[in-house]
C-alpha cells in the first residue's frame, strides 16, 4: 500500500469536488482537475519506475481511486480506465510501441473493445485502419488508444488490437449518458489511418488474469468512491437540521431506525470496499506471471460483482434517509447516485453470466460462457 500516493488523492480531492458540476455539464473531466491528477502523479499509476511511474499495487490503485471517486466519480473513472488501459497496453505492445507510451508517464490513454463498421487491411508494413470505436473513456484527454480492429477479408475472423495517436483520430461526442456523464466516453474516428506493424500486437496475445482484474477494479473502486461520497453528504444531513417530515423528531438521527437505516448503509459501502480491496491484495500476492485456476477467477469475478450490488443498495438506504431533495440538480447526492447506477452496471460485473459460470465451474460443466475469464 502506497501511502503517499493515496495522501495525494485526498489532497487534491476537494478541487476534483468543485469541478464535478463542471465535469458533467461539458461531458469530460474539467481542466483544473485534470491538472490536478496530473500534478498529483496519478496519471502514472500502473506505469513501471523504471519508465517514471509508480508501479502501484491493486491494493493501492483501489483506494487512491476510492478516494477520488468520494469526490469525483467521472474523473476517478478516467483515471482508472487510462490506468487499466496502460497496464493492458504495456503488457501487449512490442518494444517500440511501449517506448512510445512511456515517452510521457503521465499521458492519459483510452481503449475500445467496441468497433462500429471497423475494420483493416493489410499492407507493407503494417495495416489501414478505417472505423468507428465507441465509448472511449477519457477519449479527449488521452494520447493514445487501443481499439480492436477486425482484419477485413480474413478467415477465421481475427480481430487484432492496435495502438493509435488519438492525434490521428476524430472524437464524436456522442456520449449521454444518465450517469457518469462526465467521462468523456466519446467515439473514436479512424479514417484510411496507416499503422506501423510494430503498433499492431501480436496474433495471439492474451493480456494476464492480472491486467484483466486491473480494468475490473479500476472500474468498480471509484464506484465504492461515489457510495462514500454519497454517505458523506447524507451523514450531514442526518445529524443536522433535518427532520423526518411531519413526525415529532427535530432531525433524522434523533430516530432509531434513522440511525439504524444509515448503518445499513455503512455496512453495504464498508463490505463493497472490503470485498474489492480483499481481491486486490490476493491478485497482489501472486508470483509474476502466475497461472490462476478458473475457479478462483471465477470465485473473485463474483466477489466484485457483489461489490458492486453493495454499492447499489447502500446508495438506496442513503437516498431513502435523505429525501427527495437529494434528487435536485445542485445536490451532488443525485449525481452520486446515477453514477453509480451505470458504473456499477459495467460489463465487467454482469451478475447473471458470472452466477452462470460459478455454476459452470461449481458443478465441471464446462467450458465457462464469458470470454474475460
Amino acid at each position: 500500500m502506497n501511502e503517499k500516493l493515496l495522501h495525494a488523492a485526498r489532497t487534491i480531492a476537494p478541487a476534483l469536488a468543485a469541478n464535478a458540476a463542471l465535469t458533467e455539464s461539458e461531458a469530460r473531466p474539467a481542466p483544473d482537475s485534470v491538472a490536478a491528477v496530473r500534478d498529483a502523479g496519478l496519471f502514472a499509476l500502473t506505469v513501471p519506475r523504471r519508465d517514471g511511474g509508480h508501479e502501484a499495487d491493486l491494493r493501492t490503485l483501489v483506494e487512491v481511486l476510492a478516494e477520488l471517486g468520494r469526490a469525483c466519480p467521472s474523473t476517478a473513472w478516467v483515471t482508472g480506465l487510462s490506468a487499466s488501459g496502460k497496464a493492458l497496453m504495456l503488457r501487449m505492445a512490442t518494444e517500440r510501441a511501449r517506448a512510445a507510451l512511456v515517452a510521457d508517464p503521465h499521458a492519459v490513454v483510452c481503449a475500445s473493445g467496441v468497433p462500429r463498421g471497423s475494420g483493416g487491411s493489410s499492407v507493407p508494413g503494417g495495416l489501414r485502419v478505417s472505423g468507428r470505436w465507441a465509448m472511449a473513456s477519457g477519449s479527449e484527454l488521452a494520447a493514445w488508444a487501443m481499439v480492436m480492429v477486425p482484419l477485413t477479408g480474413a478467415a477465421p475472423p481475427v480481430v487484432r488490437p492496435v495502438l493509435l495517436p488519438v492525434a490521428e483520430l476524430a472524437i464524436e461526442r456522442t456520449w449521454q449518458a444518465a450517469g457518469l456523464a462526465g467521462t468523456s466516453s466519446h467515439t473514436l474516428v479512424a479514417d484510411d489511418v496507416f499503422v506501423p506493424e510494430d503498433f499492431v500486437s501480436e496474433p495471439g496475445a492474451r493480456p494476464s488474469p492480472v491486467t484483466v482484474f486491473t480494468g475490473g477494479l479500476a472500474a468498480l473502486a471509484p464506484m465504492i468512491g461515489a457510495v462514500l461520497g454519497a454517505r458523506d453528504v447524507v451523514a450531514e444531513a442526518v445529524a443536522g437540521g433535518r427532520a423526518p417530515y411531519a413526525t415529532t423528531y427535530a432531525r433524522v438521527a434523533d430516530s432509531p431506525l434513522g440511525r439504524y437505516w444509515f448503518t445499513e448503509a455503512v455496512q453495504r459501502a464498508d463490505s463493497a470496499l472490503r470485498r474489492t480491496v480483499d481481491v486486490a491484495g490476493a491478485l497482489d500476492a501472486l508470483p509474476a506471471e502466475a497461472a490462476v485456476p478458473v475457479a478462483e477467477r471465477i470465485r473473485w469475478r463474483v466477489e466484485l460483482a457483489a461489490a458492486a450490488r453493495e454499492c447499489r443498495e447502500a446508495m438506496e438506504f442513503l437516498l431513502d434517509l435523505h429525501g427527495a431533495s437529494g434528487f435536485a440538480r445542485d445536490n451532488p447526492l443525485q449525481r452520486f447516485w446515477r453514477d453509480v447506477a451505470v458504473g456499477t452496471r459495467h460489463p465487467y460485473f454482469t451478475p447473471y453470466i458470472l452466477a452462470e459460470d460459478y455454476g459452470r465451474v461449481t458443478f465441471d460443466v464446462q467450458p465457462t460462457v464469458s470470454l474475460t475469464l
